[in-house]
C-alpha cells in the first residue's frame, strides 16, 4: 500500500489515475512562476505549487488538479489559483466526466495578500460554475498541511469529499486559534485534540466529508472513481438541504465543548474508542449515526 499523506501532489497523480494518461497543462519547463514573490525576492517553484492536467481514472475521462504541501504549505497565490481556474473552465470546455482536486493547502500565502484572496474567490466560483454545467467536482483531503482557510470554502463547494482520518479540514487552522483566542481556547500542540476536532473521522461523523478512506493511494482512487461515476446533483434543493442540516447541526451540537461529545450525541457508545478505529471500521459502525449520508450512499 501506498501511503497519500506521505506522497508529494505528482506521486498522488500517478497514483490515482489510470497509467500513462495523465497530460500535465502548464508543466515546469514552461516556468510559469508567481511574480510576486520574485519581487520579494522569495523562493519560487516552477509549477507554482500545483500540478494539473488531463486524464482518465477508471477508465472515465477527469482534469485533475494536486496543491503541493511542500511549496508554501499549499498556500494559494494569483498563479496557483489561476492554474486551478483554469482546470475547472478545460473541463467544462471539454464536457469531461468530472474534476479531481487534491486539496493540501494551508489557505493564501500572505506575501499575495489581495492576489491570493481574489485567486481563492475565482477558484470557488469555477467549481460552482462546473457544477452547475452537471460536471462533478471531486475534493480530495489526506495530507500533512490539511485544508484550511480558503481552500477549505472551495473544499465545501465540492459535489464530494474524500477523506482520510489523517486529513484535516478546517476554515482557521489550529495555531491562528490559538493566537487569536488564546491556548486554554484550543491548544494546537495538543494533537489528539487537534486530530479529533479538525480530522477526517470528525469530518465524516458530521457529514462534512462522504467518504472517508484508510491512508492509501489505492483507497482514495477507488472512492474518487466512485463519486465521479455518481455525478452531479446539484440543484437549489440541494443547497436548501445542506443549509437545513446546518442550522440543525448548531441546534443539537452548539453547546458541546468537545468532538467526543458530539460524537457521545451522536449515539456512539464508548465514544473515546472511535480515536483509535481504523476508518473502514469506523464507517461500518456509523450506520444512522451520521448526521448527513453521502449522496453516493443516498
Amino acid at each position: 500500500m501506498r501511503t497519500y499523506y506521505e506522497a508529494t501532489a505528482r506521486k498522488r497523480i500517478e497514483g490515482i489515475v489510470d497509467a500513462d494518461t495523465f497530460r500535465e497543462l502548464l508543466p515546469p519547463t514552461e516556468r510559469t512562476v508567481s511574480p510576486h514573490l520574485k519581487v520579494l525576492d522569495l523562493p519560487v517553484a516552477f509549477d507554482d505549487g500545483v500540478i494539473i492536467g488531463s486524464a482518465r481514472l477508471q477508465g472515465q475521462r477527469i482534469l485533475i488538479g494536486a496543491q503541493e504541501g511542500g511549496f508554501m504549505g499549499g498556500a494559494v497565490g494569483e498563479v496557483h489559483g489561476a492554474k486551478l481556474v483554469g482546470v475547472l473552465e478545460r473541463a467544462i470546455r471539454h464536457r469531461a466526466d468530472g474534476v479531481v482536486l487534491l486539496l493540501e493547502s494551508g489557505g493564501v500565502r500572505l506575501q499575495e495578500a489581495n492576489a491570493g484572496l481574489i485567486a481563492v474567490s475565482e477558484v470557488i466560483r469555477a467549481i460552482l460554475a462546473a457544477r452547475a454545467a452537471g460536471m462533478p467536482v471531486i475534493g480530495a483531503i489526506g495530507g500533512q498541511y490539511g485544508c484550511f482557510g480558503g481552500m477549505s470554502i472551495a473544499a465545501a463547494c465540492c459535489t464530494h469529499l474524500v477523506m482520510s482520518e489523517e486529513g484535516r479540514l478546517g476554515l482557521s487552522g489550529p495555531e491562528v486559534i490559538e493566537t487569536a483566542r488564546g491556548v486554554e481556547e484550543f491548544d494546537s500542540r495538543d494533537r489528539a485534540l487537534v486530530w479529533r476536532t479538525t480530522g477526517g473521522k470528525h469530518r465524516y461523523l458530521l457529514g462534512d466529508c462522504d467518504a472517508l478512506v484508510e491512508d492509501n493511494l489505492e483507497a482514495f482512487r477507488d472512492a474518487i472513481a466512485q463519486a465521479v461515476r455518481a455525478g452531479e446533483r446539484f440543484s437549489l434543493e440541494t443547497v436548501e438541504r445542506e443549509h437545513a442540516m446546518l442550522e440543525r447541526r448548531l441546534e443539537r451540537f452548539g453547546t458541546a465543548p468537545d468532538a467526543a461529545d458530539i460524537w457521545r450525541m451522536l449515539g456512539f457508545p464508548e465514544a473515546e474508542r472511535l480515536q483509535v478505529l481504523p476508518a473502514h471500521e469506523l464507517v461500518a459502525l456509523a450506520g444512522v449515526h451520521r448526521t448527513v449520508p453521502s449522496p453516493v450512499e443516498s
